[in-house]
């Protein structure tokens, strides 16, 4: 049950992208320079790559190694996880739509939180060997 702590900033990070997700479209910011870069893209695959690395992060605490093959759950969970969130934008949420970009906004965010997981780890682990 303690190592259950490890866990809140991924379940915090997954909770606050369903309330971000299932907000009624009217209550989204829009811009049309925005619009034209697709920025929501941007968001999306943030979002998601974040979901893997806090759950990387999560192992990591206790470990201090994560292993290839929990990458790989890790990133299908969230590509998952971001599809999802597509069918319930499209089915239960006002003024949303099911967008197959997003989802693999989602999916390509998922794999960049492993580069970015494995970075930062190995930046701290420098970091930590020269003090």
């Amino acid at each position: 049950m303690k190592n259950l702590k490890y866990f809140l900033p991924a379940a915090a990070w997954i909770i606050l992208i369903l309330v971000l997700c299932t907000l009624p479209g009217k209550d989204i910011p829009s811009s049309s320079f925005l619009e034209k870069i697709h920025f929501d893209k941007f968001v999306h695959f943030g979002l998601f790559g974040g979901i893997v690395f806090f759950l990387s992060l999560s192992v990591y605490w206790q470990r201090k190694k994560v292993s290839p093959g929990l990458f790989v759950l890790f990133v299908l969970i969230s590509a998952g996880y971001g599809l999802a969130i597509e069918f319930v934008q499209k089915y239960y949420t006002v003024d949303r739509s099911f967008d197959l970009y997003d989802a693999l906004a989602d999916a390509i965010g998922a794999i960049a939180g492993v580069w970015v997981f494995r970075i930062v780890i190995h930046l701290y682990e420098k970091y930590q060997q020269k003090k």
